[in-house]
Order: C-alpha cells, then structure tokens, then sequence
C-alpha cells in the first residue's frame, strides 16, 4: 500500500470510530462544561478573599463534599492554593494569572 492509501483508509477508521462513539463523546463534553461552570462559581467565590470549603458551598449552593473534589483538583494544578486556617478549615485562594 501507498501513502494515499494507507491515509484514505485511517480516514475511514478515525470516521468509523467517531460514530461508533459519539454517545460517549457527548457525554463527556457536557461533563466538561459543567465542570468548567462550577471551577468558575468557585473561583468567582474566591475573587475578594480566600474562603473555606465550607464558606464556598454555602455561597454557591453545592454539597460541600463536591466543593472540596473541585477544590482539591483546583490545587493539584496550581489554580488555587492555601493561605492559612480559619478554625479548622483551610483558606482558599485563586491563583492570579501572571501577564506575560
């Protein structure tokens, strides 16, 4: 087989596997968006002070355990960090994005 050929026939598999699935694809994007959206309400929670977990639910209305997933994640990838205790809950804060 040629090159033209080979292409054509990874063209036809990525279509093929594309349709078979789609389903799957939808699913996972709509679970990205709304991850995204609430990444944002707390992150907007955020803006002016640091917050507790407990203090970010009550003002965007999820469970807390859900909060503390997203905070968690948050902070494996540096969007939010520690600053310090309030009681016994850990403060909260955005990380500013550096201008370049």
């Amino acid at each position: 087989m040629n090159g033209k050929e080979e292409a054509k026939k990874r063209t036809q598999l990525l279509k093929r596997l594309r349709e078979e699935h789609k389903d799957t694809v939808a699913r996972t994007q709509a679970l990205l968006k709304e991850q995204n959206a609430i990444r944002k309400q707390i992150c907007q929670v955020m803006r002016d002070a640091p917050k507790t977990v407990p203090e970010v639910a009550e003002a965007t209305g999820l469970p807390a355990s859900q909060v503390l997933w997203h905070v968690t994640a948050m902070k494996k990838y540096n969007l939010v960090v520690e600053t310090g205790m309030c009681g016994e809950y850990y403060l909260y804060r955005r990380v500013e994005e550096t201008k370049i």
